[in-house]
């Protein structure tokens, strides 16, 4: 057996699954958590499986979370994610992930490191990888988080209690612009493709649009015929690769390639009548939107939150491919039709004095689970 281990917990947030870790228990230099997050989740694993380690071989169950206390003002926890990669023994700190931020704030109380009494919980979250404010809200019982409730969200079974997640001033997360090109549309030259129109919005992470009819899909496509079309994927990953140019992300496309947390691929077209992951379906008129999406290559069983809320900023601005797709824009909330079902969120998106577009905030419900708690083995070597 190996001889060195990590005091660590295992969480669900959302529809994700991640180690989490104190900060304290991790070496002070940055440049020496890749081996140890590698380890912990069996990556690199050319099998794609990740048996030898905590990793479920898909980018949600493959993802680590560093807590510790912040010493800003505004905010009682510092928070850091890294999306460790399934095939290649590399590990990405350029985004968040909104799933995991649900389970931010319910750690903090339980770890003792936010001090909480009486019925709810406001934990204030600064996120180091987008320099963004979140604030968790969600009920207690008896000092810690209440696990039970009515709560269901699309992706997970059964109920539990609700976690109210506002994104504070979202835009420009990743690039630090809300429209990074100044733009709600642009035109892309895509080899094999053509001249392609999408929009590049950045909001809790940084997103390129485009419409399912624009790549040869009606939109309702699930997961698995997606990830089936190897051809499909590769001119997606190379859209993607042009974005992050376009967007500033990447200097070249082969540094592009390299960064494959961020751009998101977002694949919009308007609400239809769609199958779910549970067989049942899903009536044209039960979303306002249809939303598929891809990220380290591999599409989604169930929405990332943090590209959700990029979406419903991306419907509330004027002239982008998701404001064309969507059934409602501007104020309230907007219904994702997804593989798993509606996902809805809400985004305060307006103009700001200079006349530019400003998202003022995101919110939405999510529902969190400790799963263990222990110790995560990761081999003397490292």
């Amino acid at each position: 057996m190996s001889d060195h281990s990590i005091p660590a917990v295992f969480m669900r947030g959302g529809t994700s699954k991640a180690i989490m870790f104190h900060a304290r228990d991790l070496p002070r230099a940055r440049a020496e958590w890749d081996p140890i997050f590698l380890a912990a989740m069996g990556s690199p694993d050319p099998y794609g499986r990740q048996l030898d380690g905590m990793g479920g071989g898909v980018s949600s169950l493959s993802k680590v979370c560093v807590l510790a206390p912040s010493t800003r003002e505004d905010a009682d926890i510092d928070y850091t994610f890294a999306q460790v990669q399934i095939r290649d023994a590399r590990v990405d700190y350029r985004g968040n992930c909104g799933n995991m931020s649900s389970a931010v704030g319910p750690f903090a109380v339980d770890e003792g490191l936010v001090a909480a009494s009486g019925e709810a919980a406001l934990v204030r979250i600064f996120n180091t990888n987008t320099e963004k404010l979140i604030h968790a809200r969600f009920p207690l019982r008896n000092g810690r988080a209440r696990i039970d409730g009515d709560l269901a969200i699309p992706g997970v079974s059964g109920t539990g209690a609700p976690v109210r997640l506002d994104f504070l001033r979202p835009g420009g997360a990743t690039t630090g612009r809300l429209l990074p090109t100044s733009r709600v549309r642009d035109r892309l030259e895509i080899p094999d493709l053509g001249a392609i129109e999408v929009s590049l919005v950045d909001a809790a992470n940084a997103c390129v649009f485009v419409r399912a009819a624009d790549v040869g899909l009606r939109g309702t496509e699930l997961p698995d015929a997606l990830e089936g079309d190897a051809a499909l994927l590769r001119r997606l990953d190379t859209i993607r690769a042009h974005a992050s140019v376009a967007m500033g992300i990447a200097p070249t496309m082969a540094a592009a390639r390299t960064i494959r947390v961020v751009p998101f691929v977002g694949i919009v077209a308007p609400p239809a009548e769609a199958r779910t992951l549970g067989g049942e379906t899903l009536p044209a008129e039960g979303a306002d939107i249809t939303a598929r999406v891809i990220s380290n290559g591999q599409p989604h069983r169930a929405l990332p939150l943090t590209i959700s809320l990029c979406m419903a900023v991306a419907a509330g601005i004027e002239g982008t491919v998701v404001a064309e797709a969507a059934r409602r824009t501007g104020e309230g909330a907007l219904r994702l039709g997804m593989p798993s079902g509606v996902l809805t969120v809400a985004a305060d998106v307006g103009r700001d004095d200079d006349g530019s577009w400003v998202a003022r905030s995101g919110s939405f419900y999510r529902t969190a689970r400790r799963l263990f708690d222990g110790r995560v083995w990761v081999g003397a070597e490292t």
